[in-house]
């Protein structure tokens, strides 16, 4: 029977008061019967326009309608023929830009919940179904992946599928790239990701870890020498960027990049359990306003830190952070300082006391159709501070640019390709933030499906 509530069905959340102080994952999930209730609102459009509005195009329609017949096995079986990672992509995905944007109920109303039901299935999947992939023949071709980041994965994930023989480079310790270093456990659980990368495992994916591809072993090597035949590039954007202001090399400053890995991927917020421990004073500033931002003010909050700031130079309207996560942040105490710039971080004794910034006003519209923040004339202030984390954006990481000196780059640093992921390198593909500059888990993911196809058919005519 049809749901025609105009609103989408409540997903249960912690208690800010409590969740500010854990890394416990904020939402908890539908139930099942919360799940169907929710699918019952689709209304199986004849022209189906989630699908172009997802990246990876998934058969969202058939999904839902399975979910809605309690077809919970069925609905994870659709939904895993074109995502390989569908409990992450319901978790982090900004759907309300994506597939839900096209949502025919968002016409009067709210759309339906279509990452919420995605992490549902994805979830009840894990929890109720022992994994049994079906390896597909093996066709004798090596692949390799350099990243094992959202890109890496998906590209790995569909080049598996097809038979190739898949090997993923990871320059760190253990797999995963943003999924694990970058987003906090109370966002993305970490056991999630492991779960969905053994899943590629089952596949015949392997992982050479500690393998930094660029100082142990080069691209042309892995060609030469290795026999791979072809070679994704899905090495990210963990370059952070700074502003570029006076004291920023004090004590107590981080890129947000370094904060996050030190907290996520190094479980610095279980000192004394993980010898990794992060200080934070009583009162930090997070400068940025994306998603990365609000992750670094609500992870300062969980370590102790009794105000947070976020300071941002335009106004909460031009923020880039999903509304969700602005929403949450607001919900556990961090306070917004918007149309506000930092110009110098002041310090004592080589350590952070403070952040001098000036107020903001918006004027005329600038290239990226926003309108162009302009300081206010003697409007400078000092906010006192412990910690000052800067969140302002990444760059790709240069190392593989500078030992393949035949792959075309931009100026900033992101890797040249055309719409299929190809480079100035024969043989060599890329995509993922790498080429883009920070972005979304799912359009990196997007971009590794397409490079798959496109290294499968360099592959053919190899032969």
């Amino acid at each position: 029977m049809a749901n025609l509530n105009p609103e989408k069905t409540q997903m249960p959340v912690q208690n800010p008061d409590e969740r500010n102080k854990n890394f416990d994952e904020v939402a908890t999930g539908y139930t099942e019967e919360m799940a169907t209730d929710e699918a019952q609102r689709c209304l199986n459009c004849k022209h189906k326009p989630c699908i172009s509005g997802c990246p990876v195009n998934v058969n969202i329609p058939s999904f839902i309608k399975e979910v809605g017949q309690g077809n919970f096995k069925r609905a994870y079986e659709i939904i895993n023929d074109t995502n390989s990672l569908p409990a992450v992509c319901g978790r982090v995905c900004p759907q309300e830009s994506q597939c839900e944007k096209y949502c025919v109920r968002a016409i009067k109303g709210e759309s339906v919940g279509i990452g919420r039901l995605e992490r549902f299935v994805a979830d009840w999947y894990m929890k109720n179904i022992e994994p049994k992939p079906q390896k597909p023949e093996p066709n004798g071709i090596k692949m390799a992946i350099i990243g094992s980041g959202p890109a890496g994965l998906a590209c790995a994930g569909d080049l598996a599928k097809l038979g190739y023989d898949v090997t993923i480079f990871e320059a760190f310790h253990v797999a995963g790239g943003v999924l694990m270093y970058g987003i906090p456990q109370f966002r993305l659980p970490k056991e999630i990701v492991i779960k969905e990368i053994e899943s590629l495992e089952h596949l015949g994916v392997k992982i050479e870890l500690n393998a930094v591809v660029g100082k142990m072993i080069s691209i042309e090597q892995l060609m030469e020498e290795e026999s791979f035949k072809a070679v994704f590039i899905a090495t990210g954007a963990g370059l952070p960027s700074f502003m570029g202001i006076p004291g920023e090399n004090l004590c107590g400053v981080y890129s947000a990049n370094e904060f996050l890995t030190r907290i996520n991927l190094m479980k610095a917020y279980k000192f004394p359990e993980f010898d990794t421990r992060i200080k934070v004073g009583q009162r930090v500033a997070v400068v940025g306003g994306g998603n990365v931002a609000m992750d670094a003010a609500r992870c300062a909050k969980r370590l102790g830190a009794k105000e947070v700031y976020i300071i941002y130079r335009r106004s909460e309207a031009e923020m880039p952070a999903r509304l969700e996560e602005i929403h949450h942040a607001k919900q556990e105490g961090i306070i917004f300082r918007v149309l506000t710039n930092p110009v110098r971080i002041v310090g004592e004794h080589n350590f952070v006391t403070g952040i001098e910034c000036v107020q903001m006003e918006l004027g005329k519209m600038d290239e990226s159709g926003r309108r162009r923040p302009t300081v206010i004339e003697g409007s400078e202030f000092i906010l006192d501070m412990d910690t000052v984390i800067i969140a302002i954006g990444q760059s790709p990481n240069p190392l593989i640019k500078a030992t393949t000196p035949d792959l075309h780059t931009y100026g900033w640093g992101g890797i040249i390709t055309d719409d299929s992921g190809r480079t100035s390198k024969p043989g060599v593909f890329a995509g993922g933030d790498a080429v883009t500059g920070a972005a979304t888990v799912i359009l990196a993911m997007g971009a590794g499906k397409v490079a798959a196809a496109a290294m499968d058919e360099y592959a053919k005519r190899l032969k």
